[in-house]
C-alpha cells in the first residue's frame, strides 16, 4: 500500500500514527473496501474489514485479494505508527507473503499487524487475520519501506 507523497512543513510535528489516522479515512481504495482502523499503538495496528457481497468470490467466501489488501493496509498502518516521520512522506510495500489458512464465510475480518523489526527505512511486520468469531483466516509477513 503506497502512501501519498507529501512534504511536511518545518513546523509539522505530526507523528506517524497521526499521519495514518488522517490518511486512512481519505484513501479511496481503503474506503471502497470498507476497511476501518479499530486500534493503533506504537508498532501495532488492528483494522476491520466488514463483510460486503462485492468482496465475495463465490457465495459468501471473501476473495483472497480483499484479504491481501487488508494485510497490506494493516502492515502499512503499523509500520507508520511508531516511525520517525521522514522529510518526505512516502512509503511502499516491498515484500508481501500470505498464507491462507481458511476461508472467511461472510463474517468480516480483523487484522492485527505487529512490527517485528525496524532497520533503517525498512519495517518487517507480522500480520494475523481472524474472522469475527476469532478463527484464523490468514497469516502475512510484510516488508514496508518508509521514506
Amino acid at each position: 500500500m503506497d502512501t501519498p507523497d507529501d512534504t511536511p512543513t518545518p513546523e509539522d510535528t505530526r507523528s506517524g500514527a497521526d499521519i495514518m489516522r488522517q490518511f486512512l479515512p481519505t484513501s479511496p481504495y481503503v474506503g471502497h473496501l470498507g476497511i476501518r482502523l479499530t486500534d493503533l499503538r506504537p508498532g501495532v495496528a488492528t483494522l476491520m474489514l466488514p463483510f460486503a457481497a462485492p468482496l465475495a468470490t463465490i457465495g459468501t467466501t471473501v476473495h483472497g485479494g480483499a484479504i491481501a489488501s487488508l494485510v497490506d493496509t494493516a502492515a502499512m498502518v503499523a509500520a507508520w505508527s511508531g516511525a520517525t516521520v521522514p522529510e518526505t512522506l512516502r512509503g511502499a510495500t516491498v515484500g508481501l507473503t500470505i498464507a491462507y489458512l481458511a476461508p472467511d464465510e461472510g463474517e468480516g475480518l480483523r487484522a492485527t499487524a505487529t512490527v517485528l523489526r525496524r532497520s533503517g527505512s525498512l519495517v518487517y511486520l507480522d500480520v494475523v487475520v481472524e474472522s469475527a468469531a476469532g478463527c484464523p483466516i490468514a497469516k502475512g509477513l510484510v516488508t514496508y519501506k518508509i521514506g
